[in-house]
Order: structure tokens, then C-alpha cells, then sequence
């Protein structure tokens, strides 16, 4: 869980970062940072910083938000069900912040079959030629 208040986040971000991560709200379709985004890097939590997605398990799905067929770290992810807007979903919130990240589908490819449909507004981008600067030189590894 994030240790920042409220009032912090609504000051550090966007207000469309602060509605989707923080009242699972959900940003516009094709009209979002990320989703026809094509540059090597990886994904991380706008909150915590942590680690999420990479760029080369992005996929266009056609739905209009970035979507990947898995995660960078399996357990950096939580899964909930999501009765709202009269569906049953798969809700995807990062561990460490609990910010909302989008939803997770079985129709995606690749052997899991998973689409992870994510907010671009829960994330941020570092590209590959960023990762030593910003201290995730781990990650390089995902590029080679």
C-alpha cells in the first residue's frame, strides 16, 4: 500500500492519473500516453515506481489502451473481481500502491491467452536507454 496521502497524490498527479489509479476510474480509448507507444522500455507503477510491464509483451489488441500479454513480475500484480458497469471482470491493481491498473482478459496471445488492458495513466514509461539512470538496470536483461 502506498504511504502517501490523498492529498499528496492529487498534488503529484495528473488528475486523470489521480481518477484512474485512485477511484478506478478508467481514461479515454486511442486518446491515452501509451497505447500506440512503439519505443523499447519498460512499464512501471506511476505510484510506487515498481516494475510492471515491458515492451515486448505489447500488443495492439485494437482496444485503444496499452495491453501486454503478461506481466514483468507475476507477483507485483493483483487480481480482483470487478462487478461494476453490470460485467463480471478481472480487475489488475499493483501490489505495493493498490492503484487500480485496468483489467486483465482470456483473449489475448501468445501460450497464456492473457490481455492485460492497462490505463496509461497508472504507468510510466523509461525507455531502455534510461533503464541504468533510473535504477532499473536489472531489467536490461529484457532487451537482449
Amino acid at each position: 500500500m502506498s504511504n502517501e496521502s490523498n492529498e499528496h497524490l492529487k498534488q503529484r498527479l495528473t488528475p486523470m492519473q489521480y481518477h484512474v489509479t485512485q477511484e478506478n476510474g478508467t481514461e479515454p480509448p486511442f486518446q491515452n500516453e501509451f497505447y500506440a507507444k512503439e519505443e523499447e522500455g519498460i512499464y512501471v507503477d506511476i505510484i510506487s515506481g515498481k516494475p510492471l510491464f515491458s515492451s515486448t509483451d505489447k500488443y495492439d489488441a485494437g482496444c485503444g489502451w496499452p495491453s501486454f500479454t503478461k506481466p514483468i513480475v507475476d507477483e507485483e500484480i493483483i487480481e480482483k473481481e470487478d462487478r461494476s458497469h453490470f460485467m463480471i471482470r478481472t480487475e489488475v491493481r499493483s501490489k505495493d500502491a493498490d492503484s487500480h491498473l485496468g483489467h486483465v482478459f482470456n483473449d489475448g496471445p501468445g501460450p497464456n491467452g492473457l490481455r492485460y488492458c492497462i490505463n496509461s495513466a497508472a504507468l510510466r514509461f523509461i525507455a531502455k536507454e534510461e533503464l541504468d539512470k533510473e535504477g532499473y538496470s536489472i531489467y536490461k536483461k529484457l532487451f537482449s
